[in-house]
């Protein structure tokens, strides 16, 4: 099956937009393939305002987050896997919703799980 975060991510936004709210995207900066401007970040998460009104050429497929912004002025465009985004919440209110990251290994055999050891106890 596909990956459930784009889909829980595009209804967070619509969500938030819908009840008359700003939506802001948390991206962590240290998963590979992310392409923003980190001397804006706080502890390698940069938070971005997503409004229609604060960004251009917003996307968001099962993949990537992509969008064309501003940073003091200056014209940035920022490039993201989904599995970066961490977080997305209204400004207003903090609601939203949170994520772990995922760094595109979830493909990867799981490990077998050791088996529990038991003691007799008399």
């Amino acid at each position: 099956m596909t990956s459930l975060r784009p889909y829980l991510l595009r209804a967070l936004v619509d969500w938030i937009v819908d009840n008359g709210r700003t939506p802001h995207m948390v991206i962590d900066c240290a998963v590979p393939g992310v392409e923003v401007p980190t001397e804006h970040a706080r502890d390698s998460k940069l938070t971005l305002n997503i409004s229609a009104a604060a960004v251009r050429n917003f996307s968001l497929d099962d993949e990537r987050v992509s969008m064309d912004c501003r940073f003091h002025g200056h014209a940035t465009h920022i490039s993201a896997p989904v599995g970066a985004v961490v977080g997305v919440y209204a400004k207003e209110t903090g609601m939203g919703m949170g994520f772990e990251v995922d760094r595109g290994d979830s493909h990867a055999p799981a490990k077998p799980a050791q088996r529990p050891k038991l003691t007799l106890v008399k």
